[in-house]
């Protein structure tokens, strides 16, 4: 068969930041009508990392992006491509995977942000082993970075205290078709009839920011909380099952599922949906919140460091996000 010709993509390499400043659900106690045991129950999250003044997002995604390439013994100018998933860049324009190109020293990468939500890092991955598989590209750097308290109103009770900052990366690089380890399947979606679920009304062309229209706190993210659930769980079972299929695995072969982040009960969901204990999923939503589209890396750095996955096992990585999209990634470590 042709396909069995194409070349794989090897994960090599991962790498993960998050700021120093910790606010915990006792600092939003002080902040908006909360209260610890209202945030855990409904959310898992016990505190989020923010940036202090000054700090970007390239900044966090420069220090994951080094982590990954020392693990993966590359140096940044034999990266032929940076895939970076964000929804708050540095700039409108450029783009902040070009700022990251200038900041890491990779000469020769071409260079380009991927806008999908909370599925940013799951879309760059999916799209970086297109890209090796069709011989185009060998040495991909993949990066999910987010600053999402620059877009928080934290006068907003109900989404104040769902989101951190952080960023995650990866090295994907070609391997031999032979190879057993690699990424085994991909699967991306998207419908944009709820779009409106959740977004950032004002900054872009159809309501740009003005004065004015800073009064209206538009500027902040807005999220239909209960449709947001409920899509979720849904689509978040979907990816997990059609990349297994697509594989030919079943769930009781995967060492560990790595959901993105945002919340414990849509995890828990995602899991009884596959037949998984969660002894078989990786959470650390309590210590980071929802980091949009560094979750599933950091997670994955995190579960290697921790010792919770090796070389050789059996790994799927799922998000869900604004758009809506989703997707999933199987991947063999």
């Amino acid at each position: 068969m042709e396909g069995d010709r194409l070349k794989k993509a090897l994960l090599t390499g991962v790498g993960a930041a998050a700021p120093t400043r910790i606010l915990t659900n006792y600092d939003f106690e002080k902040m908006v009508d909360t209260s610890d045991e209202w945030i855990v129950t409904r959310t898992g999250i016990r505190e989020r990392h923010v940036v202090e003044d000054g700090m970007v997002g390239t900044d966090l995604a420069l220090e994951a992006s080094r982590q990954a390439l020392r693990e993966a013994e590359l140096s940044a100018d034999e990266l032929d491509l940076i895939l970076l998933g964000t929804v708050t860049p540095d700039f409108i324009v450029p783009s902040s995977a070009c700022i990251l190109q200038k900041k890491i020293g990779a000469t020769k990468a071409a260079a380009m942000d991927v806008v999908a939500g909370c599925t940013g890092f799951i879309y760059g991955l999916a799209t970086a082993n297109a890209f090796i598989r069709s011989g185009m590209y060998e040495n991909i750097l993949v990066i999910g970075v987010e600053v999402l308290s620059k877009l928080t109103d934290y006068k907003d009770r109900n989404t104040c205290v769902l989101f951190g900052d952080a960023a995650g990366a990866v090295v994907v690089q070609a391997a031999p078709p032979d190879e057993k380890r690699g990424i085994l399947s991909a699967f991306l979606a998207a419908d944009g009839n709820l779009a409106n679920l959740l977004h950032v009304p004002m900054g872009g062309t159809v309501d740009p920011l003005t004065p004015a229209n800073f009064e209206r706190r538009g500027q902040y993210i807005k999220m239909a909380g209960n449709e947001v659930f409920k899509s979720a769980v849904r689509e978040m079972g979907e990816a997990a099952t059609l990349a297994l299929e697509k594989a030919g695995c079943s769930p009781d072969e995967l060492t560990l599922l790595i959901p993105h982040q945002a919340n414990i009960r849509i995890i828990e969901a995602t899991a009884k949906r596959l037949g998984l204990p969660m002894e078989k999923v990786y959470v650390n939503i309590d210590r980071y919140g929802n980091t949009s589209s560094a979750s599933v890396p950091l997670a994955l750095w995190e579960a290697r460091r921790e010792g919770k996955v090796k070389d050789g096992d059996l790994v799927l990585l799922v998000a869900f996000g604004a758009g809506f999209t989703w997707g999933s990634v199987l991947v063999r470590l």
